[in-house]
């Protein structure tokens, strides 16, 4: 029977291994960050690589108890006082497609649009623009931008404005910039969203689609932490009221 194989970490008796780095190599002389990045892509990251990163994870991080993997961990705190990894699960199992899962298809949309750019010599702008009335036809939503709160998404800027500072937006960033030009012009104004700014910066430095879910559950992880012993220690348990307006049959006799 073949062995079962990794290339991500090994140990000795007196060693850890991470990607051929020993960890306590790693301990002394990289960061967090860092790590994520070299467990992922093998190697280290530049310096602007890992600000980048960096500052996408702090992006994801967090965004109030409504967020439903917030609300979802703070629920299960509310209601079992004995179990912190249980309610981390629970916020984790609530990221999805709807939360938290639109980088994944973004980025899957981004290499779409620069396949097709590439394939019919047509310029990123009018791939974009392809695929918004191709999304409008069909009546789809559109990953990545639009936000239920915020008019514009100030972590986009933010990113953006660093990954040109690094000297790293690449195509991944001109396509978004394009993308949101278009539903403009064809739907009606719709900012980029962290979702659609992580997609495009991780497509720039070179991660396959299915990272952006992970990236967002690694940094999304941290404010959960933080919301479950908020909730631990501020709240009384079953102390969470959501409104809910009831709208089923009124009292009635069984006949």
């Amino acid at each position: 029977m073949e062995p079962w194989r990794t290339a991500i970490s090994t140990s000795d008796e007196k060693n850890i291994f991470i990607r051929g780095y020993n960890v306590t190599s790693l301990m002394t002389q990289a960061t967090f960050t860092d790590t994520i990045y070299l467990l992922h892509q093998s190697r280290l990251p530049t310096p602007n690589e890992r600000r980048l990163f960096d500052a996408i994870l702090i992006g994801v991080s967090d965004h109030g108890p409504a967020a439903p993997s917030a609300a979802a961990a703070r629920m299960v705190a509310s209601g079992n006082r004995q179990s912190l990894e249980a309610a981390i699960a629970a916020g984790v199992l609530a990221i999805g497609d709807a939360h938290g899962g639109a980088g994944y298809e973004c980025m899957q949309m981004i290499a779409k649009g620069m396949e097709l750019a590439r394939r019919e010599s047509i310029s990123v702008r009018d791939a974009a623009h392809r695929l918004v009335a191709e999304a409008k036809s069909e009546n789809k939503r559109l990953p990545g931008i639009g936000h239920r709160i915020h008019t514009e998404d100030p972590r986009t800027r933010t990113l953006f404005d660093m990954a040109k500072e690094c000297e790293l937006a690449r195509d991944g960033i001109a396509f978004m910039r394009a993308l949101e030009d278009s539903a403009r012009e064809q739907i009606r104004p719709l900012p980029i969203n962290i979702d659609g700014a992580m997609a495009a910066v991780l497509m720039d430095l070179g991660f396959p689609p299915p990272v952006a879910k992970l990236i967002f559950i690694i940094g999304r992880v941290a404010g959960l932490t933080a919301q479950v012993m908020e909730e631990y220690m501020r709240e009384k348990p079953m102390h969470i009221r959501i409104p809910v307006t009831y709208d089923g049959p009124p009292p009635r006799d069984k006949p």
